[in-house]
């Protein structure tokens, strides 16, 4: 029987090193090392080469009925033990073919209308209103808004160039003229910050992938630091250098909660429920449903089809019997 206190490090060590070779974020890895070190907690800290199907169906089985996860969360728990044998084991199993992901159900997303985009926009202010406006205005995620670098940026142009999104993919976006004017005096604040930083010996920014190796003085240039960074320094925890690293995304997300608070919106919405109004309101304005496509980054129209159906209000779009009388 293999000892496996003795691999388990070893193992988690493998698949760290493996996601920095596919380019995977911080945020990935560690999900996927929390989920496999589960997996393998959940069968007695059995080595994985020694488990096959019976044991993942048993796994997932586990978090669908006892811990009752989303389908979401089923699918990301699924994800990394497939990352675990394909990529860091390079067991290529047909049965895990055969493993069934759990199904999303379908949602019509929440959307906001301009009203209320108003009404929440009242009560935010600063850097938060600035992020906010690019959810709304640009349609950008969350994590695009906040890991956002000064060199994607052109206001001559007044597009944004969203690097590395969802799936891997780049889009094009534009600035609303509303926000040329913030946006530019941000990048001024940056700017400053990051002439005070070169001269405390700091001022050197996270770079993706190799550039890092490829561009050594890229990390210190004004063109790659992020255009929302943090209020403090801290440690990358992949490099060990001291820099600053962007805003967290939990200050906008608290800001934006409080302020639909403040709005009387009484409806479940958050951050991202900015992006599905940034998209249902193209729509109502005649916007091709290409182009909102292009604009939110989908890799297929169906996705972007679900906003049709918000459009579709009192159910398909008829006119209820009440609304004769």
């Amino acid at each position: 029987m293999r000892q496996h206190d003795s691999k388990s490090p070893k193992l988690l060590d493998q698949v760290r090193t493996q996601c920095r070779v596919k380019h995977y974020s911080l945020r990935t890895e560690r999900s996927y090392a929390a989920w496999i070190r589960r997996y393998i907690l959940f069968h007695g800290k059995r080595h994985p080469r020694d488990m096959g199907k019976k044991e993942v169906e048993a796994f997932l089985s586990h978090l669908a009925v006892e811990r009752s996860v989303a389908a979401s969360t089923q699918n990301q728990a699924l994800g990394a033990i497939l990352f675990l044998y394909r990529d860091v084991l390079g067991i290529e199993l047909p049965w895990l073919d055969d493993v069934v992901r759990a199904k999303r159900p379908a949602r019509i997303p929440e959307v906001l209308s301009r009203q209320e985009v108003g009404a929440l926009f009242a009560h935010l202010e600063g850097q938060h209103w600035l992020l906010a406006g690019l959810l709304y205005g640009s349609g950008l995620r969350l994590m695009e808004a906040v890991r956002l670098r000064i060199k994607d940026v052109d206001f001559d142009y007044r597009q944004i160039v969203v690097r590395d999104g969802k799936g891997g993919r780049e889009r094009v976006v534009p600035v609303p003229a509303r926000l040329v004017e913030p946006l530019q005096a941000q990048i001024d604040s940056v700017a400053a910050l990051h002439a005070q930083d070169r001269e405390a010996g700091y001022g050197r920014v996270y770079l993706p992938f190799a550039l890092a190796q490829k561009y050594p003085n890229a990390a210190a240039e004004l063109a790659w630091q992020y255009v929302f960074p943090s209020k403090r320094l801290s440690r990358d925890p992949r490099s060990g250098e001291s820099g600053r690293h962007h805003v967290n995304e939990k200050g906008l997300q608290r800001a934006v909660k409080a302020a639909l608070g403040k709005a009387g919106i009484r409806r479940k919405a958050s951050c991202h429920t900015l992006r599905h109004s940034f998209a249902t309101h193209l729509l109502e304005g005649g916007s091709d449903i290409r182009t909102v496509q292009e604009l939110l980054g989908h890799q297929h129209v169906q996705t972007t089809m679900i906003y049709t159906h918000v459009l579709q209000r009192g159910g398909q779009g008829v006119v209820s019997p009440m609304d004769w009388l």
